[in-house]
């Protein structure tokens, strides 16, 4: 069968390598790819963007696509499972109506206020006097959200009343974040350990997958700007069988059930960024409805079971039949980045050192392209280099050996990802 992927980050490599080793694959599209799956054997990049879901109809029907696994949040929030369902086509991911628990963080808080789901106290603004005077009167620190899709960068934890406020301005006055921050949402900081929770899920049946932890902040101890992610680690530190159970129960089960009720019925990864508290209970940072970047990789890496036989059986709504087998070794993926990120950053600097990783460590690309024969930067977040490990110091170590022997003009990285686990 022919597999298509759609996007071009470090995530949609990750699932173009694990669905070219499942059974009865012939060929992996990826749509429109980068540097990695262009080089890598059984992929075939298709010069699509991810956003032109037309184009991607067409040429799912035009190549017989048999699966479509959307990477990306932004297809699925303009309604690529809507499209390609109309069509007859196989495709994993949420409709556009359930695609709002990540499109709209307002839409989220409201929802999970709504099903009595645990999570921040809040309140939504687009008139920047009101935001003033909440933000005058509620307890520091604070946590200022655009409410739209910012790439994972649209948040600030702001640690004094004039950090809260020049984030607020800078969303609604400013538009630093074009229309996703024409509404924000101001919430409480909660504190503790964070908790990544995918699941796959069928409108009714959930699979839970591996848990995984990611590093948001940009520098080391988890400070300096919020990014998209500068690596993960799976298990998860503190990853126990009643903190699962406890998730499951107040969470992922009531979510899935409340968008039933309200209509949109939810199908597709649901990715739950938790915040876990001293005590063990958990409330809900955010949620996403496609696979996590950069946790996939690590995730994947310790995937035993065929992918596209659990996609195709969600779509069936028959995840009830399946179970997930996992690695017992831990997975850490490091994200190599461009010098400047999150802001500014140079693109067509020339790679090096990636044919020297060992063959063991799986080096992910995400902001690459081929330019005159060579891999160079066309991104961000550049790479994900993730390796496995019989614990969480021979991951570490492994990762960041591979690391050490890639280079280019300005790159950094955080060299403590997984510091909570070591």
């Amino acid at each position: 069968m022919n597999i298509l992927i759609v996007g071009g980050g470090g995530r949609e490599h990750a699932l173009a390598w694990k669905a070219s080793t499942c059974d009865n694959v012939a060929a992996v599209f990826v749509a429109p790819g980068n540097a990695g799956t262009e080089r890598a054997a059984g992929m075939e990049n298709v010069p699509i963007a991810a956003d032109n879901i037309e184009a991607l109809r067409d040429f799912a029907k035009n190549r017989q696509i048999a699966l479509t696994i959307v990477g990306p949040e932004v297809p699925l929030v303009a309604g690529i499972v809507d499209t390609f369902q109309r069509a007859g086509l196989r495709i994993f991911g949420p409709t556009a109506g359930a695609a709002q628990l990540e499109g709209s963080k307002s839409f989220c808080k409201d929802f999970l206020k709504r099903h009595h789901i645990p999570t921040a106290g809040y309140e939504v603004f687009t008139d920047i006097a009101k935001a003033r005077e909440y933000i005058a009167t509620h307890p520091l620190p604070m946590v200022v959200k655009a409410d739209g899709l910012a790439a994972g960068k649209g948040v600030v934890i702001a640690q004094s009343t004039e950090e809260a406020i020049n984030a607020t301005e800078q969303m609604l006055h400013e538009h630093r974040f074009g229309d996703a921050g024409n509404t924000v949402v101001i919430e409480e900081f909660l504190e503790g350990e964070e908790l990544s929770y995918i699941c796959m899920v069928d409108g009714e049946n959930i699979l839970p997958l591996a848990t995984s932890q990611d590093h948001k902040a940009r520098d080391e101890g988890d400070t300096g700007p919020n990014t998209g992610g500068m690596g993960a680690y799976s298990p998860a530190n503190g990853d126990t069988p009643a903190l699962q159970q406890h998730v499951m129960e107040e969470i992922i089960k009531p979510t899935v059930a409340g968008m039933n009720a309200d209509g949109n019925r939810f199908s597709g990864f649901l990715y739950a960024g938790l915040m876990i508290s001293a005590d063990g209970n958990a409330k809900v940072l955010e949620f996403n409805v496609r696979f996590g970047d950069p946790e996939t990789q690590p995730i994947l890496m310790r995937l035993e079971s065929d992918l596209v036989t659990l996609c195709n059986a969600a779509i069936d709504g028959k995840l009830d039949q399946q179970s997930a087998q996992w690695s017992k070794q831990t997975a850490i993926g490091v994200v190599l980045a461009a010098g400047g990120y999150p802001d500014a950053y140079t693109s067509g600097d020339v790679i090096d050192g990636i044919d020297a990783v060992d063959p063991s460590v799986q080096v992910f690309h995400a902001g690459t392209k081929i330019q005159g024969g060579d891999v160079v930067t066309a991104g961000g977040r550049v790479l994900c280099v993730t390796a496995l490990g019989d614990n969480i110091r021979d991951a570490h170590s492994s990762a960041y050996k591979a690391v050490d022997k890639i280079s280019w003009e300005g790159v950094f990285c955080r060299r403590d990802i997984g510091h909570r686990a070591l």
